[in-house]
């Protein structure tokens, strides 16, 4: 008979609380396999745990005498195995309490030894621990009186730390711009809209790195500041039926939705495609890793690029055009704290609505740039589509706040919910969907 000298603990997901934890007893005379392949002794359901190998990783027991300690080896696994936050390089052996990640935001396994047999035994050297009072369980350790010491590595690798930190300093220097009302919007702003994208770039779960997103937003107001304004509103309000309703003009519905149709939506979704176009250009002339770091060869490379391409508008329009306008107004009437209080108070829908507004719209035409990457032979069918079903929904966004904010509302939602989808089918067509770190919302099928 073997004793029960070691087991592996699954760690449940947070959505999976009242289900009872998975178990697995280690054997001293065989080795266990974990991974999606069905002989392996923890086999692990596909659906769910892309990033997991079909053989990820191995535990084997190391007998010396009576004595027997574990040793956990990474099998080649395309995602990695983690051992307390820091990656598995060959092999190494097993503490008690070890956390164990199948991938970085994989399956997680805590092994434990109830019976602790190489305890101050001679050929295995005894865990670090302080005994104040001779007893086991009141053992203490440094690094469980100053975490910082064991977890601070694993800190880089979890996505609340960047946010935390972005909010420290947003909020620190908000309280140095106090009575500054230009610079204090101009940073609230900027962290709004930083806090709606993060979410999106979490959803979708793709690296891409910082400076080719902050250079498709810069571009975008670039575009938007030069002179190439003045050709797209010559073609769209001009020269087609998109001209803006004059101040006091009585307009329909459904006219008004037409000339909104051309006037906002065709309009402005090009000029926000254009950087995310661009990119998909320069790809094609860089050589990897430039290539894949700033191409969009995906559909997820589109949403990404596209939705930061909407910070940048949504940031010029909003600080530049409608905030200004509005103080400016409302100064003139009441006065300029009223002023800048009701500027205040249009600055955080606006920015906050970006999400189911520009970020939406343009994210959702950048689905369909990255879908044509994917498949260059319908390239031009699936851009039409984007193109004109991502303007329908902005069209119908500027139309409904003519009507009604119930509207308005269901509109939004709708937008959103089209973002959504085209993120969760991106997901779903990635290339390197096992790579993918994405928050899940459900289990894609």
């Amino acid at each position: 008979m073997t004793n029960e000298i070691g087991f592996l603990r699954q760690v449940l997901a947070k959505d999976a609380a009242g289900t009872p934890a998975s178990k697995y007893q280690l054997c001293e005379d065989g080795e266990l396999v974990i991974g999606r392949d069905r002989n392996c002794q923890i086999a692990l359901e596909s659906i769910g745990h892309g990033m997991v190998s079909r053989r990820h990783a191995m535990i084997r027991p190391l007998t010396q005498g009576t004595l027997t300690r574990w040793e956990i080896c990474d099998l080649n696994s395309a995602n990695g195995t983690y051992i307390n936050g820091k990656k598995l390089s060959g092999c190494q052996t097993l503490e008690t309490g070890d956390r164990i990640s199948l991938g970085l935001d994989g399956p997680e396994f805590i092994f434990e030894s109830p019976l602790n047999p190489y305890h101050n035994q001679p050929g295995f050297p005894a865990p670090q621990t302080g005994n104040f009072g001779g007893s086991e369980k009141d053992a203490l350790t440094l690094t469980q009186l100053f975490p910082i010491a064991s977890t601070g590595k694993q800190l880089s690798q979890k996505a609340y730390l960047y946010p935390g930190i972005a909010t420290v300093i947003v909020v620190v220097s908000m309280f140095v711009a106090v009575g500054n009302s230009a610079a204090f919007n101009l940073l609230l702003s900027a962290y709004l809209a930083g806090a709606a994208y993060y979410f999106i770039y979490q959803l979708c779960g793709k690296h891409k790195p910082w400076w080719v997103l902050l250079g498709s937003a810069l571009a975008t107001v670039l575009i938007v500041i030069s002179p190439l304004l003045i050709g797209f509103i010559l073609v769209f309000r001009e020269i087609l039926p998109g001209r803006l309703p004059t101040e006091g003009e009585t307009i329909s519905f459904l006219p008004f939705l037409a000339r909104m149709f051309f006037g906002a939506g065709l309009m402005e979704e090009l000029l926000k495609a254009l950087p995310v176009l661009g990119a998909m250009l320069l790809g094609n002339w860089l050589k990897n890793p430039w290539r894949d770091r700033v191409g969009v060869w995906e559909p997820l490379d589109g949403i990404l690029l596209g939705s930061a391409s909407a910070v940048g508008f949504t940031l010029l329009e909003t600080m530049g055009q409608h905030v200004p306008n509005i103080i400016q107004n409302v100064t003139l009437q009441a006065g300029p704290e009223a002023g800048q209080l009701v500027g205040l108070q249009l600055l955080i829908p606006r920015i906050l609505g970006s999400a189911a507004g520009h970020m939406a719209y343009s994210g959702y035409l950048g689905y369909f740039i990255g879908l044509s990457a994917l498949k260059p032979r319908k390239r031009w069918q699936i851009l039409g589509v984007g193109y004109f079903s991502a303007s329908a929904l902005h069209a119908l966004w500027n139309a409904s706040g003519a009507v009604s904010v119930l509207l308005l509302a269901l509109v939004g939602v709708l937008s959103y919910a089209f973002l959504v989808a085209a993120i969760l089918k991106a997901r779903a067509l990635s290339p390197n969907r096992e790579q993918n770190f994405a928050t899940r919302i459900f289990l894609e099928k």
